[in-house]
């Protein structure tokens, strides 16, 4: 924090983090007041699909041009759809289609940002403070959620879920402030070449090391789990646990996990930082499992907590790991890479949510996930590549 641009980038986007976590219980609640559990599937997914289509232009684009540039312009255009979203509640006209085709477009915008904020962080910082800055971007992410989920659940009781969306909106404005402050080394231009050859030479970065592909891979399988989570969670709330308080509690606990595993991030040091990262990803399952038995919405939380810890800690060393052994030129678009392989089967999870708990059971759909949770980080332990990365 005491690198000028790393405090702005950082202050930045813990503000735009604190509107997301009002977001995340806002949406849901807004679909669900107009729909079923296929709906907020649907609307869940009209975001990650074009997320994940257009993550590998993103990171070409985010690799060509400056990468504050590209970041600045997707808070712009998220602005935008968050107010939209928000004005279509708050004047009680909202349809599911409407509230899809915003999200949409907020998804497209998204898959520009991520490659390009992978790709700004270590401009922003000096490089033995890497890991340090990973690991309080994971605190915000868990900090942000943790009160924004707070008093995002007291302006969805209290207010609707519309005022939630409006603060959401702001606080994009904010971040696009800050990255406006940003003073940074000159963009360097990449060698011209056409768009499928940049496309090429990420791949050709992305595939030369089997521990990032294969850890790609087991992400895509597994955030496939963690969205039927998602959706599920917060009808299983709805019905059987007291509504919208029962499910900011669960996703309270998840946060004050991440925030625990962000702190746990800044001093860890273990000889084989991927292999540790992802033994902790079996936690994942536990909050999935807790949500199957119907447990209290306390103790689920509980369980989402230890999910939340693990994963951060994992996400904190991978991707360290990749600013450090990736050439800058190509990061982000071996970020997208990342990227669009782990959110590959998102919408997938997201869509079949609602039709596999009304065709199965809630509680088998659940089980299910939970299980395949504990499946892929069993798969990633006991990989060879993953095992001999040493820090």
């Amino acid at each position: 924090m005491q690198e000028r641009e790393f405090r702005l980038l950082f202050t930045g986007q813990l503000i735009s983090l604190l509107g997301d976590a009002f977001t995340s219980i806002a949406l849901a609640f807004a679909v669900l007041s107009i729909g079923n559990a296929t709906d907020l599937g649907i609307v869940f997914a009209a975001k990650s699909v074009p997320l994940v289509t257009f993550l590998l232009v993103g990171g070409v684009f985010a690799d060509r041009l400056p990468r504050r540039a590209v970041m600045l312009f997707v808070d712009v255009v998220r602005m935008g759809t968050q107010g939209g979203t928000a004005a279509l509640v708050l004047t009680h006209s909202a349809h599911v289609w409407e509230l899809a085709a915003l999200q949409a477009v907020a998804g497209t915008a998204t898959a520009f940002f991520n490659p390009a904020s992978t790709g700004l962080t270590p401009l922003t910082v000096s490089e033995e403070r890497l890991q340090q800055a990973n690991a309080l971007r994971g605190i915000s992410m868990s900090s942000a959620g943790l009160v924004g989920l707070t008093a995002g659940g007291a302006v969805v009781a209290l207010a609707g879920s519309g005022w939630a969306l409006a603060v959401d909106a702001a606080s994009y404005a904010a971040s696009a402030w800050f990255l406006a402050q940003l003073r940074l080394p000159a963009h360097i231009a990449l060698e011209p070449q056409s768009f499928l050859a940049d496309l090429l030479e990420g791949w050709r970065e992305f595939v030369a090391r089997t521990w990032v592909w294969l850890i790609v891979a087991a992400a895509a399988v597994g955030n496939m789990f963690t969205s039927i989570f998602a959706v599920l969670g917060a009808v299983v709330a709805k019905e059987d646990l007291g509504g919208a308080l029962a499910w900011t509690v669960i996703l309270a606990g998840l946060s004050l996990g991440q925030l625990a595993g962000g702190f746990v991030s800044l001093r860890v040091h273990v000889r084989r930082p991927l292999w540790f990262g992802s033994a902790l990803t079996a936690f994942l399952a536990v909050p999935t499992g807790l949500l199957a038995l119907r447990a209290p919405a306390v103790v689920i939380a509980l369980g989402a907590l230890l999910a939340g810890m693990g994963n951060m800690v994992f996400n904190s060393l991978w991707e360290t790991a990749l600013q450090r052994h990736v050439a800058p030129a190509a990061l982000s678009r071996v970020s997208a890479y990342d990227w669009f392989g782990s959110l590959a089967f998102q919408p997938l999870g997201l869509a079949i949510a609602g039709p596999c708990a009304v065709a199965f059971g809630t509680g088998r759909t659940l089980w299910f996930a939970a299980a395949g949770s504990l499946v892929v980080a069993a798969i990633l332990v006991a990989t060879p590549s993953v095992r001999a990365l040493e820090a």
